[in-house]
């Protein structure tokens, strides 16, 4: 294409209207009416979550049409100091030790970095030899005034004015205005043009002052100091002589001579206390010594005066002296801090008293004035919102804070990237075509690919940029620069989940839900769907991703996987990559013959020449023309504008007279930066040079400047090179001078770049080339070792306040101090040491500190908590996953294992995120496994924490909650709809689940990662019923409850083919089979079977008539044609043969044996017959009618289960024989055996997997935690993969793990009823499956010890703690009293004449009555004993019932055998047995779940099912308190239990939580998310002791502390609200209640479910 191309291309997809992509749907949208109303308000939100942007502004930069550049937030105080080199060197080394360290502590407060530039500090009176320090001086100032959020420029001023060096540049045509005035003066002119050169390269020309030594000729000017002196005094007097006379003529400005004049401490003084619009951003100090003696000898005077190069004073620089600070008295009066001091010795002496002072004084003002200024300028609200810490803990920015400022941050990133791009006109027009001609259609994705280093990411940044200027007003423009923040990789997940928020807020779309950002499959599922309703929408949408080699591993994201490869129409995904990546082999294989793939190929020599022309005009340089051929011959081999670029930014400052052959090239880009690195170590250093590079390739988000100086002075190598030559000015105190990084960097200024995260910017390398090249370079495994070693102590704060050997040359060891700052965890209370938990671990690791990684990281629950709260609970994930890779510690990974089981609910509480609450789950994860020596240190120090904390805390006694380890090893999370069906490729190391929800979703079995998640189309999903995979062509089948039958590539995930109608519709998964030949595909039920050839053509069978399909084998259909005849029916031959049977054939359930070419049918008469291929048929008695059958991999044993036995059978030729009868606790779901016929492992519905051994029978194993009915298992490498309908999660057991970290076994969860005994150690537990029969469980050996059968269903269980009986109501009316230590002798109170169930039971607190509630009564009756044994006398009382009222749902028995009871309407009644007498309490609005007595009995509890709550005082009656919790799902109480001292009730909630609430007052102390509903709560010593819904037992104490701050919050990490109500007490006041949510309505809360969860998430919302 020619130059015009991507112009012509422009038009033509600007069309007729000038619109980008005409969409009549989307112009008809446009053109109706509006709800003004509406828009305004999604306006006014999305400016609000802005952060307050201005009208339009957040709109265009989410839309891409803004840039975003501007100025980025700063959290940084960077102030420049700057004083005469040595004159003020006392109160700068004053300042450094006691106030510098003031003022960190309290921006740290802030949440401020503070940063101090000092370029004298540290350096004797020697030049730079390049004069160089006036340029670096004015470079660090405007950076401080850049980025400062507060003050940036510190002024000193002493009694010295300064040097007053040569400029180093002086314009052409003033120099030769200069020489002009020296036509007299031929020497003078000869010494100027020896020294002044000129430079035609730079634009306009100037005459450059030549340093003093020349090190790569070897050409010495003068190395003398004191000759140079005398030289340089020489030159500035021929300058200024002639200045005076050329100003005298007009012919230069007074500002030109005054730069030949003036001090370079002045010239910084005019820069830093530049006026601008805003609070003044400088301080000054000024020392006058009025009463000085001028008449000290030269020795005295050099210390605090000007001396002239002859040795005497120089009175002209005291003249300038004092007219600036005449001037600054004048101007700077607000920032003005004057001391008048007599010197002492020419000098500033500490140990006097009025100089310490004095310097005491100096470092009160700094510090009180700094700070005040700091403390203003952070403090102000910005555009209406308080400024976000750096650090903190609290979460107050908006939910799309981030991501604006990621937008912004990439936006300006491409918009300065695309203007170095030239050439590719071409290119750029065949994309623009590509993209207008792929518009109305589905499509794929658009890759742009080339070798590294050829303008990829320059070539989709101008296509970005050209595509604000085409795109129509409702389109959309994403742009991601992936490796824009190298060497860090971002991750895929949150990749998505960034681009869906900036696509959801600019389409005005419902952004992610929480459940998608918790979880990778949601989250891709969402990406796919966010696509369609864009184009649904009529909106353009073009996403451009660069770089997408440069993506994390996580999630296998280099497959690419979720990239979609069926793009919707108006959608468009431009992304790039490098040719020789693996991720651009991948692509290329997932898209096929159909991928739309764009090559950037090398660069013309024509093209590099206008690049070159380009980057020097941007620059304000040139090139000579032998400069430039010599540029030129060295790009054109490899054509790489990156190598061009790197060339040209290595030699932009080389002067024309400049030979070419000292020019910096090579012949790659690793060439140039190896030849610049050999460059700068000549200049600076080779230890600086290389320590400097180190630091910051080796740090993991790039290094702040002032770490990087830090880091460096405690670098002894760097040091050690440093002061080589002379000792440093203090030598207890040394660091690295400033200076000389400052000058390393300005050296290196193309080659950095500032690194911007949350308001604080890094250093960090612009090319990963550079990365590579010091990686290489400097990088032994010695230096990395120590590099890494320097950095972890840095962080660690190792050194801080503490004397660190330095081995100088020439000295014996010396300690001295570095000043390098402590490295707390927190700054103070909320604002946590970012750089500390994003650098610490990671060092620590690589330097081999193991101990200190134990007990600073992996053992520290402090450090645990402060990351997972301010990084996110997966950036500790990751931690914890490389520490675990190295080390070998096992508890690394358990540790990690509890952290990954806590993340669902971390991550939705990241800003609300309690202390206690992160301590409390730790604990009830890890307690049981407290032995280890890391875990019990972080147990007993949550514990301590716990103990100590100064709120309402519950503390766990054990572990109740899911621990990590044991034989679970992964959980590959699902759809939300369970999973209905799996299969496994072993060729192809594949798992494929399909899901309730209609997605199929493939795992690689390799690294446990998710591959593909695969749906149809849009609409409401089908549930997959049935999943095959093909590995002969790494393709799979799906059937869903639609009866689509969907093929699938396995390679790339597209849909290959759809059969509508393959199946019949709302058929159930046991019901529907898919079975895969080679030739045909086959769907059959019991009543029809299609057939398809691979191609999706249908195969007719013809109409057979026959009674039910039995089976497939290979082609060949098996049918009953009738009772006593089988059909066999080949397709693809067209055979039919009929087999005879011996028995007629009745079928209960049939499998296929289809090595050995056989079906077995079990008849509903006894018999299993076997049916050959070849006809060949036998019949032998079966004892079993199984609902489970299923053959070995070998086809020798057939597995049938039978309700709660699974039974073993040898298949042999005409009979099979039983030699296994496996028993189980509940009903055999599933089964299988492993590939060697050793073991069987079996799922049933009591959520247990067993293991057991095929030759003697044995239990060898008992896997719990599956958590739901297993119905699906299947065996692989060692590997039991186990799933159920009822969890949206496929679990991977390993049969080979360390026993010592298995979980505890507990009861089945959801059983019909259950008890536990008050110390624990007993359940007893009804089955729902089966509730004529009474489990008992040992809690401490995990097993079931004895099981009680009942004559009736079981209505009820009650435990009579002391007298040790368990209560047994039945649905006949009878109660069964079993004897806990004879339970075989068994009582029994008879029903009642009606026959009425047992509704319910209550024991009074002294156990000495029971009561009895039927339908139409209640009967109290006495419990004795007699000969120590149970004896139940009575009924002595009876309370009848009316029928027209609902019946007791629970009750009470009070001490005094009063009864207090509730029914399912919400009546809730007292009934007294002495006196007869009942009355009607508060009604509720639902029914009554939950009544409880106090231990005294003074209160009493009434729950019900709407979450209210009433409190009664007993003795009178009244009630106190009515308590009301609304939460965002599932309310209602479930039980109660209070404290032993009666101060406390505890109760257990439907959703899913454990409340604390103080009797006296009513109020809310604490809320406990337990995961799980708590069905039976008991008083114990300091605690209670409880049972949930799945099974465990929990046991915790309540720590209270007598005074509660006001401030105190229970709800802090709860999206919930109560009130409280209380009676009145006393006349003169009322107590009252409420949360900090004053509108309380429970009719009205779950109205804004949204805003809620954006407010106060709660852990519930994304574990329900």
């Amino acid at each position: 294409m020619a130059t015009g191309g991507v112009n012509r291309a422009r038009l033509r997809l600007r069309g007729e209207n000038g619109l980008l992509w005409r969409n009549p749907q989307r112009e008809q949208a446009a053109a109706e009416p509006k709800d003004e109303q509406q828009q305004e308000e999604q306006e006014a939100q999305s400016e609000k979550m802005a952060g307050g942007a201005a009208p339009g502004g957040l709109q265009d930069l989410l839309t891409g049409r803004s840039t975003g550049a501007q100025r980025m937030r700063s959290n940084m105080i960077r102030v420049f100091v700057s004083s005469a080199l040595t004159d003020m060197s006392s109160e700068r080394k004053a300042l450094l030790e006691k106030a510098y360290p003031e003022v960190q502590t309290f921006c740290r407060s802030l949440g401020l970095v503070f940063e101090v530039v000092d370029l004298s500090w540290g350096m004797r009176n020697v030049p730079c030899g390049d004069h160089e320090a006036w340029e670096v001086s004015l470079q660090e100032i405007q950076t401080c005034r850049r980025i400062s959020a507060g003050p940036a420029f510190v002024g000193l001023l002493g009694n010295r004015y300064g040097h007053r060096e040569l400029p180093r540049l002086i314009p052409e045509k003033q120099f030769e205005v200069l020489l002009s005035k020296m036509v007299k003066n031929p020497d003078g002119v000869k010494k100027l043009q020896e020294w002044f050169l000129k430079d035609s390269n730079s634009v306009p020309p100037t005459y450059v002052l030549q340093p003093i030594t020349t090190p790569e000729t070897g050409r010495l000017h003068d190395n003398d100091l004191l000759s140079w002196r005398l030289t340089e005094s020489q030159l500035l007097q021929l300058l200024r002589s002639a200045a005076a006379e050329a100003e005298a003529a007009g012919d230069i400005s007074a500002e030109q001579k005054q730069v030949l004049c003036s001090s370079v401490t002045e010239r910084e003084f005019l820069e830093g206390f530049r006026k601008d619009d805003g609070e003044p951003t400088a301080l000054l100090f000024v020392r006058e010594s009025p009463r000085q003696k001028t008449r000290d000898g030269a020795k005295r005077l050099a210390k605090f005066k000007d001396i002239s190069v002859d040795g005497l004073l120089d009175m002209e620089a005291e003249e300038l002296l004092s007219g600036l600070k005449s001037r600054l008295y004048a101007t700077s009066k607000k920032v003005l801090n004057l001391h008048c001091v007599e010197l002492s010795k020419g000098g500033v002496d500490p140990k006097r008293k009025e100089h310490a002072q004095y310097l005491d004084a100096v470092c009160q003002q700094f510090v009180s004035q700094l700070t005040a200024r700091v403390g203003a300028a952070a403090g102000p609200a910005e555009a209406g919102r308080r400024r976000t810490a750096w650090g903190s803990s609290e979460k107050e920015e908006e939910e799309c804070d981030w991501v604006v400022e990621e937008v912004r941050r990439h936006s300006a990133t491409a918009a300065e990237l695309s203007k170095g791009l030239h050439g590719r006109d071409g290119l750029l027009g065949k994309i623009c075509l590509t993209l207008w001609e792929s518009s109305a259609a589905r499509h794929g994705p658009l890759v742009v690919h080339g070798a590294a280093g050829m303008g990829k990411t320059t070539l989709l940044c101008r296509l970005a940029q050209e595509m604000r200027g085409v795109l129509e007003a409702g389109a959309v423009l994403v742009v991601r620069l992936l490796a824009a923040g190298h060497p860090h990789r971002p991750d895929v997940s949150h990749l998505l989940h960034s681009v869906c928020l900036q696509v959801c807020l600019a389409c005005r779309l419902p952004p992610p839900p929480l459940l998608a950002v918790s979880s990778h499959l949601e989250m891709r599922l969402f990406f796919q769907k966010m696509l369609e309703d864009v184009s649904q929408q009529g909106n353009t949408l073009l996403v451009v991703l660069d770089s997408l080699e440069q993506l994390a591993d996580r999630h296998q994201a280099y497959k690419l996987r979720w990239l979609p490869t069926d793009v919707p129409p108006n959608v468009h995904l431009l992304v790039s990559l490098d040719s020789a990546s693996e991720a651009f082999a991948h692509l290329r294989l997932k898209l096929g013959a159909a991928g739309k793939l764009f090559e950037v190929q090398r660069l013309s020599p024509d093209e590099g020449e206008q690049v070159m022309e380009s980057y020097l005009q941007a620059s304000q340089r040139t090139l000579t023309r032998q400069q430039r051929d010599a540029v030129l011959q060295s790009f054109t081999p490899t054509g790489s504008p990156l190598h061009l670029k790197l060339m040209l930014s290595a030699n932009k400052r080389c002067a024309s007279f400049t030979p070419p052959a000292e020019l910096l090239l090579g012949a790659s880009a690793q060439e140039v930066m190896s030849q610049l690195l050999l460059n700068l170590e000549k200049k600076h250093g080779k230890q600086l040079v290389g320590g400097a590079l180190a630091y910051i390739v080796l740090a993991r988000r790039g290094l702040l400047e002032a770490e990087l100086r830090d880091v460096l002075s405690l670098d002894d190598d760097v040091i050690g090179e440093v002061y080589r030559c002379s000792l440093p000015p203090t030598p207890s105190l040394i660091r690295l001078p400033p200076l000389l990084w400052a000058r390393l960097k300005r050296d290196l200024e193309d080659q950095l770049e500032e690194r911007w995260s949350d308001g604080v910017a890094a250093v960090a390398f612009s090319s990963r080339v550079l990365s590579e090249v010091v990686k290489a370079r400097y990088l032994t495994p010695e230096r990395r070792g120590r590099t890494h070693r320097t950095l972890a102590e840095y962080f660690l704060g190792r050194w801080s306040g503490k004397l660190k050997p330095a081995a100088l040359p020439g000295l014996t060891l010396l300690l001295s101090d570095r000043k390098v700052p402590p490295q707390p965890l927190w700054f103070t209370e909320g604002l946590a040491n970012v750089r500390k938990l994003e650098e610490l671990p990671y060092h620590l690791l690589h330097a081999g500190l193991w101990e200190e990684l134990r007990q600073e990281v992996i053992g520290s629950a402090e450090w645990l908590f402060c990351k997972s709260r301010v990084c996110g609970v997966s950036s500790v994930i990751s931690d914890l996953d490389q520490c675990s890779r190295s080390m070998d510690c096992s508890e690394t990974q358990l540790v990690r294992d509890a952290l990954i089981l806590m993340r669902p609910g971390l991550d939705v509480l990241a800003g609300q995120m309690d202390r206690s609450l992160f301590y409390s789950e730790l604990l009830a994860r890890l307690s049981s496994l407290s032995s280890l020596a890391v875990i019990g240190q972080l147990c007993s120090q949550c514990e301590d924490r716990l103990q100590t904390s100064p709120q309402p805390v519950l503390i766990p006694r054990s572990s109740f909650l899911q621990q990590p380890g044991g034989a679970l090893q992964h959980t590959l999370t699902a759809a939300h709809g369970g999973v209905l069906c799996l299969d496994v490729g072993v060729a192809v190391q594949l798992l494929v689940t399909g899901s309730a929800d209609g997605v199929v979703a493939v795992w690689s079995l390799g690294d446990k990662q998710l591959e593909h998640a695969l749906q149809g189309p849009a609409g409401e999903p089908a549930a997959i019923l049935s999943v095959r995979i093909i590995e002969s062509s790494a393709h799979c089948l799906s059937l869903a409850a639609d009866g689509a039958l969907r093929r699938w590539s396995l390679t790339s995930g597209q849909q290959l083919l759809c059969i509508q109608e393959a199946g019949p519709a709302g058929s159930a998964p046991s019901s529907v089979h898919l079975q895969v030949s080679d030739e045909l595909m086959f769907v059959y039920t019991w009543t029809q079977v299609k057939v398809w050839r691979p191609d999706g053509t249908e195969v007719q069978l013809g109409g057979s008539g026959d009674v039910g399909v039995l089976g497939v084998l290979g082609n060949s259909v098996v049918s009953l044609q009738d009772a006593e005849r089988v059909r066999i029916h080949d397709p693809v031959t067209g055979t039919r043969s009929v087999v005879k049977l011996s028995r007629c054939l009745t079928p209960v359930r049939a499998v296929t044996a289809p090595k050995g070419g056989t079906v077995l049918v079990v008849s509903e008469d006894g018999f299993l017959h076997q049916i050959s291929k070849s006809g060949r048929q036998t019949s032998a008695e079966f004892p079993l009618r199984p609902s489970l059958v299923c053959v070995s991999e070998d086809e020798k044993v057939l597995l049938a289960g039978c309700e709660r036995t699974l039974s073993l059978f040898h298949i042999c030729s005409d009979s099979v024989d039983g030699f296994l009868d496996l028993q189980h606790d509940d009903q055999v779901l599933s089964a299988c055996v492993s590939s060697d016929c050793r073991h069987v492992v079996s799922g049933a519905a009591d959520q247990l997997i067993r293991v057991w051994s095929v030759t003697t029978g044995l239990l060898l194993d008992v896997l719990c935690g599956a958590d739901a009915p297993v119905a699906s298992l299947l065996l692989y490498d060692g590997l039991v993969v186990s799933a159920s309908p009822a969890a949206p999660a496929v679990q991977l057991w390993s049969l080979k793990y360390d026993g010592s970290h298995k979980r505890p076994a507990h009861i089945p969860a959801g059983s019909a009823h259950a008890a536990v005994t008050r110390d624990g150690d007993q359940v007893f537990y009804v089955q729902r499956q089966s509730q004529r029969e009474v489990m008992s469980w040992d809690s401490r050996a995990g097993s079931l010890s004895e099981r009680l059968a009942v004559s009736a269903e079981v209505s009820c269980l009650e435990l009579v703690q002391h007298k040790r009986l368990l209560l047994c109501g039945l649905a006949s009316g009878t109660v069964l009293i079993y004897p806990l230590s004879l339970p075989q002798e068994a009582l029994c109170i008879p029903p009642p004449e009606s026959r009425s169930p047992v509704l319910c039971l209550a024991v009074s607190p002294q156990e000495q009555h029971l009561a009895v509630a039927y339908l139409d009564s209640v009967c109290l009756f006495q419990l004795s004993s007699r000969d120590a044994f149970p004896t139940v006398e009575g009924p002595l009382g009876r309370a009848p019932l009316s029928l027209l009222h609902a019946p007791p749902s629970c009750m009470a028995l009070l001490p005094d055998r009063r009864l207090l009871y509730g029914t399912g309407c919400g009546e809730v009644k007292l009934h007294d047995f002495g006196g007869g007498a009942g009355s009607d309490l508060q009604p509720h609005r639902s029914r009554i779940t939950c009544v409880c007595c106090s231990n005294w009995g003074t209160h009493a509890l009434v729950g019900s099912q709407d979450a209210t709550q009433r409190l009664w005082a007993l003795a009178p009656l009244a009630l106190d308190h009515t308590m009301e919790y609304k939460g965002l799902f599932f309310e209602g109480v479930v039980c109660a239990a209070f404290s032993d001292s009666d101060r406390f009730v505890f109760t257990g909630s439907l959703d899913r939580t454990i409340k604390v609430w103080d009797v006296a007052s009513g109020k809310l102390l604490y809320v406990q998310y337990v995961y799980s509903p708590v069905v039976r709560m008991l008083t114990c010593r300091n605690g209670f002791l409880a049972l949930s819904l799945q099974g465990s037992i929990i046991r915790e104490a309540f720590r209270c502390p007598d005074l509660i701050g006001p401030d105190y919050d229970p709800l802090t990490h709860v999206s919930a609200q109560y009130r409280v109500t209380s009676r009145e007490k006393d006349r003169d006041a009322q107590q009252n209640c409420v949360s900090a949510l004053q509108d309380f309505n429970p009719a009205q809360i779950n109205l804004n479910l949204v805003s809620m969860l954006r407010t106060k998430p709660s852990p519930a919302c994304v574990l329900l």
